[in-house]
């Protein structure tokens, strides 16, 4: 069953390795994002999932202690999930196992911040282009894997907010944003589970998908939500929300 949910968006900017000298000005979202994972911690879980956007090749399944890196974003800094500590040095690669997608490798990256306790973790990559049809189902599934679950599900809105987003301006990607943000930090599944596929893809809100999981895992939970975070520097909208 779920017990509690923290989401956060999944910028690499989040880490401050990363975002070099532009780090203070996430310095509030980071805060809040670590606020986020205290309230899985205080639920303690049988099993916490971390879950992100991935590409194709990112897609499923990743244990306890995965590595990841975000030397494709110019920095040697490797991360695990769950499970040692973060480092500069070598990054992930040499061996048998996939790397964590960047998503993962973010939310790897705020577990070793908030000082994780020994609860088990896994990560799974959802494609973003998932249809709800299908997250709803894998939900359920991750809900009803052990008696107390919690979720860290990460996950960005739109990417079109200005001119100068990465995906450019469109001037539905506000109302959309503030609609998800209410859904959000008021734990509505019935919200989350209509979201606008096709929208989401034009505004490639990467997070839609992942949500969506989360409606489902959520189903007769009862959980209350907060908002805790809505912004959207850089034109895009990142949302910070728990669910307890």
């Amino acid at each position: 069953m779920l017990v509690a949910a923290a989401l956060c968006p999944c910028p690499p900017l989040l880490v401050p390795e990363v975002a070099a000298g532009a780090a203070p000005e996430l310095d509030a979202l980071r805060a809040a994002c670590l606020d986020a994972v205290g309230v899985l911690a205080a639920s303690r879980p049988d099993r916490l999932v971390v879950l992100g956007p991935a590409d194709e090749a990112g897609r499923g399944a990743y244990p306890q202690g995965a590595a990841g890196s975000f030397r494709g974003f110019g920095v040697d800094f490797e991360v695990t999930l769950g499970a040692g500590e973060d480092m500069p040095g070598e990054g992930p690669g040499d061996g048998p196992e996939r790397e964590l997608p960047p998503s993962l490798a973010v939310g790897g990256w705020l577990l070793s911040r908030a000082d994780w306790d020994d609860s088990p973790v896994e990560g799974l990559g959802v494609a973003e282009q998932m249809p709800a049809e299908r997250c709803l189902p894998a939900g359920r599934e991750i809900a009803a894997s052990a008696p107390r679950v919690a979720l860290l599900v990460m996950g960005d809105g739109s990417a079109c907010r200005t001119v100068k987003a990465p995906g450019y301006f469109d001037e539905r990607a506000e109302g959309f944003d503030a609609a998800a943000a209410r859904a959000l930090g008021a734990a509505d599944i019935p919200a989350l589970t209509t979201l606008d596929e096709r929208l989401a893809a034009d505004l490639q809100a990467s997070g839609r998908a992942c949500w969506q999981v989360l409606a489902g895992a959520a189903e007769g939970a009862g959980l209350s939500g907060r908002l805790l975070c809505d912004e959207a520097p850089y034109g895009v909208g990142y949302f910070v929300a728990t669910w307890s």
